[in-house]
């Protein structure tokens, strides 16, 4: 086994509000390595996008630590891209201005940037989009930018907090097959980028994962990484027994504790 790209120890995240103290994340530990598709899942305020914040240098840790290449998370870090569920495009700038903005930030030259947003605009599919604006485009074509302007600081660990939510079920399908094929689903784990990604939806976490972390009601602790050994390419492979039997065993984990969240939203 390859030295893990991210180490999670003992991680606990806790908070105070007016009038408790909250502990978000409690003792969590994984490692992701090159090539790996972690899944995050589990009922409703359990901590999933607080996990996915800490993985991002966004957050910092009450206890525990978090590593990347050996080295301590002590911020955001390019090396690290993140997608959000809400897109956070900069509504003022087209396709290509917000594809640009990562490797204007680090300093290219104009030429090579523009070089760069063009490739990932087609690799996406938005080719003939580059100079609308985010206003001029559907949710999934919205959320095809977001993930070029991922890709276009060419992280090494892909973290993505429910992107796929705020698109309809029809969107939400294709795009899962893109995100697979861009993940490289039909390449050697060398070639692949190590992901992590946030979802609600079992069937999802199953037909996109390696692994999916599931997390129990907060505070949220792990209680159980479930490895997916589906066949590969998985892309189009959304129906079999094997994939039903994960996602009966993945529910039969959290179905206690989403009763329970929905309990508590509503009290």
């Amino acid at each position: 086994m390859t030295p893990a790209l991210l180490e999670v120890n003992g991680v606990t995240l806790q908070y105070k509000t007016p009038r408790h103290l909250v502990t978000a994340t409690y003792q969590v530990d994984f490692n992701v390595h090159q090539g790996d598709r972690y899944v995050i899942l589990g009922p409703s305020g359990c901590g999933k996008s607080t996990l996915l914040a800490l993985c991002a240098g966004f957050t910092a840790p009450s206890s525990g630590e978090l590593l990347v290449d050996g080295t301590p998370v002590n911020g955001p870090d390019p090396r690290r891209g993140v997608m959000f569920q809400d897109y956070a495009l900069f509504p003022w700038l087209t396709v290509a201005g917000n594809v640009e903005f990562g490797p204007r930030a680090r300093g290219l030259d104009k030429a090579k940037r523009r070089a760069i947003a063009a490739h990932y605009i087609a690799l996406v599919g938005l080719d003939g989009f580059a100079d609308r604006y985010p206003y001029e485009l559907s949710g999934g074509m919205r959320q095809r930018c977001a993930l070029a302007r991922l890709l276009a600081n060419e992280p090494e660990i892909w973290l993505m907090d429910e992107p796929l939510a705020a698109v309809d079920l029809q969107t939400r399908s294709i795009l899962q097959d893109e995100l697979l094929r861009l993940w490289g689903d039909a390449d050697d784990r060398v070639r692949r980028r190590a992901v992590m990604f946030v979802t609600h939806g079992i069937d999802e976490a199953v037909y996109l994962s390696d692994k999916v972390i599931v997390l129990g009601r907060r505070p949220g602790q792990i209680k159980e990484i479930v490895a997916i050994d589906l066949e590969r390419p998985r892309r189009g492979r959304r129906s079999s027994a094997a994939l039903n039997r994960y996602v009966e065993h993945i529910w039969g984990l959290i179905q206690d504790d989403a009763a329970r969240a929905i309990v508590e939203e509503k009290s």
